[in-house]
């Protein structure tokens, strides 16, 4: 990969894992999550409206990628509420990698070398090392399948938008009307269901949900376009280095223990995505 690529793409992680800790942190992370997508949507209407509309063979992309976000973000915020940031999120995108190399394997006939599968094991690993842990409270097995179950729907998202993103003829038009649309119906159906709440976060910490709101459209929309000119296996396995972060900053701001089997297993999962990365031929 391009060097600027890579670097765009560790800025990215960066971001990610600053915009999860918001969410994370100080309750409600549905209304959070609504809120930060909301923001992102207004952000980027009138750069939408400028740009026009992608190319009409990435809309059915487009249109997926809005369902599977909002699967994800109902999965987010439940495996919030369940257990901590710094043992859902290295899970979750831990995960992602190894399944989006095996989606893109079909879907774009990215192949792997032998160091890139090699690489996949180690990340399975370190996941094993966290789920194992499972005693009760908040290591539970629940939050352990719905962690693994955020790792699916963010490899599904993540395939859908590379492929559209290729296809749409103008990458930034494609991010543009993603994070729209995505933020429009999150809104629309947190609305429906927090109406109160969220009316009340965006009065009282609406600097928080902007902040959030502009660390997230950054940090995807850089990775949108970074698969859109690099193999989605390798632009993945390198964006998910945050689970180093998201680890850290769960242990240090938010209070989450922080004991050497998840320093382990977080250390492996970067090994892993690290070694995915210049596994590329």
């Amino acid at each position: 990969m391009d060097p600027w690529v890579v670097g765009l793409v560790l800025a990215a992680a960066v971001m990610h894992a600053g915009w999860n800790t918001l969410v994370k942190s100080g309750g409600a992370p549905f209304v959070r999550l609504a809120i930060t997508n909301g923001f992102a949507a207004i952000v980027m209407l009138l750069p939408a409206l400028y740009l026009g509309f992608p190319n009409s063979e990435s809309w059915p992309y487009l249109f997926g990628s809005m369902l599977v976000h909002l699967a994800y973000y109902l999965l987010l915020a439940y495996g919030y509420r369940l257990a901590d940031l710094s043992l859902v999120y290295p899970i979750a995108r831990g995960s992602a990698p190894p399944l989006v190399a095996l989606g893109a394997f079909f879907v774009a006939d990215e192949r792997l070398s032998t160091l890139g599968a090699v690489s996949i094991g180690v990340v399975s690993l370190a996941i094993a090392l966290l789920a194992f842990r499972v005693p009760g409270g908040k290591g539970s097995g629940r939050s352990v399948l719905v962690a693994l179950a955020i790792g699916v729907s963010i490899a599904c998202y993540s395939i859908l938008d590379g492929m559209g993103a290729r296809l749409s003829t103008n990458t930034m038009a494609y991010i543009a009307w993603m994070f729209v649309l995505d933020g429009v119906l999150l809104l629309v159906w947190g609305g429906a269901r927090h109406g109160r709440q969220i009316a009340g976060f965006f009065r009282d910490h609406w600097q928080q949900g902007l902040a959030s709101g502009v660390m997230y459209l950054t940090a995807y929309g850089l990775v949108v376009w970074a698969m859109s000119v690099s193999p989605m296996t390798y632009v993945s396995a390198l964006r998910e280095t945050s689970v180093i972060i998201a680890a850290l900053i769960g242990a240090r701001y938010l209070n989450e223990p922080f004991g050497g089997r998840r320093i382990v297993s977080a250390c492996l999962v970067a090994l892993g995505v690290v070694m995915l990365q210049f596994s590329q031929p």
